[in-house]
This record gives C-alpha cells, structure tokens and sequence, in this order.
C-alpha cells in the first residue's frame, strides 16, 4: 500500500521521467535513431546485427548496454538499498547523472560517439536511483513495467480486488512525466541540436539542490 506516500515521491517520480524522456527523444532524432534510457530495442538490434551488420554495429550497440549496466551500478555503489528512503544520497546519484549528461553533449558537439555512451550512463543511474517503495516498482525511464502494472491492478479490481489510487496516480504521474519529456526532448532538439542536453542536465541539479534542502528541513523538525 501507499497510502503513506509521501508527495516528494511523486514530484520526483515525475520529473524524472520527463528527464528520461527528453533524453531519450533527443537520442532518437541525435544518436543515429538509438534509444538510450532503455535497453530492450538495442538488445534486440544487437541480436539482429550478429547476422547482417558490421562488427563495428555490433561493438557500438553493446557498448551502449555496458554504459547504461555501468550507471545503474554507479547507483547501486552510492544508495545502499534497493528501496525508497528519506535519507540516501539520492541527490549525489543526481549530480552524477547531470555530470554525465554534460560529458554527454560535449562529446557529442564534438561529434564523437562516446557521447551516446555517456548519455546512457546517465540514463542507468537514473533507472537504479529510483527502485522500490511500499512493493511498488518505480522506473523512470522507460514504461513497459509501468503499464504492465497498471494492467494487473485493471485486472485485480474486475476481480474484486482492492484498487490502490495513490500507486496508480504515482504511475500516471511517470506516464505524462516520459511523454511530456519527450515532447519536450523534440522541440528542444529542433532548435538547439545537441545542446538541448542542457535542459535535462541542469533539471538534475535543480532535483539535487531540492531534494538536499528538503532533508535538511526534515532533519531539523527531527
């Protein structure tokens, strides 16, 4: 149940989705079409690509795996658990991510692919930062669990079942929060080229600066 929730949960949830999915639509109109906050469609590319492409597609597409595994355990080094807690540093997990999105679009200015690489890091961080709470999944940046979870909880209440609002609002909020980014990634792309990056990156600082302030305030109530 998370009833208990508490909002910054959700406003985080939130923004980095959007986060995710600006990130991720800039590297599908930047990065030659290739997603980075998820791995399932470059996994199956780089299956495929062992019997048609070159040797050098199939190195740039595994590495891209091995830079998003490296990020999420950069995250796992830095939090120390695999659920939700007032407390962690989840703020130094965020600066490390916006780090890696500058490297990302320096690289990339430069027109080097290594930037691709460390755009997915960013991404793996991201994805590892925000894990479980109360028995709920928490990704934020891709949907497939997402949806997969809202579609047993439909399931659960044809049955009978008790229906949780506030885990399905925390969903919803992750749904609008990757689409909106999306939107965003696109336009900001069209105007800016790769330095629309910066949103992205600065938007990770912000989270950072807040999320250190709001435990400060916490800490001095206790």
């Amino acid at each position: 149940m998370l009833s208990k929730l508490p909002k910054w949960i959700e406003y985080g949830a939130f923004v980095l989705a959007l986060v995710a999915g600006c990130i991720n639509a800039i590297g599908l109109l930047g990065f030659e079409h290739q997603s980075v906050s998820h791995l399932s469609g470059t996994a199956t590319l780089l299956g495929t690509s062992f019997l048609g492409d070159s040797f050098e597609a199939s190195l740039h597409l595994g590495a891209v795996l091995i830079a998003f595994f490296a990020g999420a355990s950069i995250s796992g080094f830095l939090l120390h658990g695999g659920r939700l807690k007032l407390g962690r540093r989840y703020d130094v997990a965020l600066l490390f991510e916006a780090v890696f999105i500058f490297v990302s679009l320096f690289l990339l200015s430069k027109g080097y692919f290594s930037g691709q690489l460390a755009a997915s890091v960013a991404c793996g961080i991201q994805n590892a930062l925000a894990t479980t709470y109360s028995g709920a999944v928490i990704r934020t940046t891709h949907l497939t669990g997402i949806f997969t979870d809202l579609g047993i909880m439909l399931g659960s209440v044809l049955k009978g079942e008790h229906f949780d609002k506030r885990k399905a609002a925390l969903f919803t909020h992750i749904i609008i929060g990757f689409v909106l980014g999306g939107t965003l990634g696109t336009y900001l792309f069209t105007l800016f080229r790769f330095q629309a990056l910066l949103v992205p990156g600065f938007t990770c600082l912000i989270l950072a600066a807040g999320y250190r302030a709001y435990l400060k305030k916490q800490n001095n109530f206790t």
